[in-house]
């Protein structure tokens, strides 16, 4: 089973979300930084079978939608890889420990 896990403690800047997901999924450089290019990375370029989330509780309230999105994206995705299990997608799945 392979798991990612990603530590969102003290980040400053949405970037530095982004940088710490880019880092935690061994996405490219050229990775886009926003969640639109998260999804289509998460889509293609992963193949864990766990995520586990640390540090949400670090993060100030200006984080707030940006973690909303990061959820909604996790699930999303989710959905789409439970759709297409029978295919050979393996299903995904996350926890936060904060």
């Amino acid at each position: 089973m392979k798991t990612i896990e990603l530590d969102l403690t003290g980040c400053k800047y949405s970037s530095d979300i982004h940088e710490r997901i880019r880092i935690a999924f061994d996405f490219p450089e050229w990775y886009g930084a926003n969640w639109d290019a998260f999804w289509d990375l998460l889509r293609s370029e992963c193949d864990s079978d766990k995520l586990i989330i640390k540090g949400t509780n670090t993060l100030t309230k200006e984080f707030d939608e940006h973690i909303a999105i990061f959820k909604e994206t996790l699930d999303e995705y989710i959905a789409f890889r439970d759709k297409y299990t029978k295919c050979g997608l393996k299903a995904f799945d996350y926890e936060i420990i904060s």
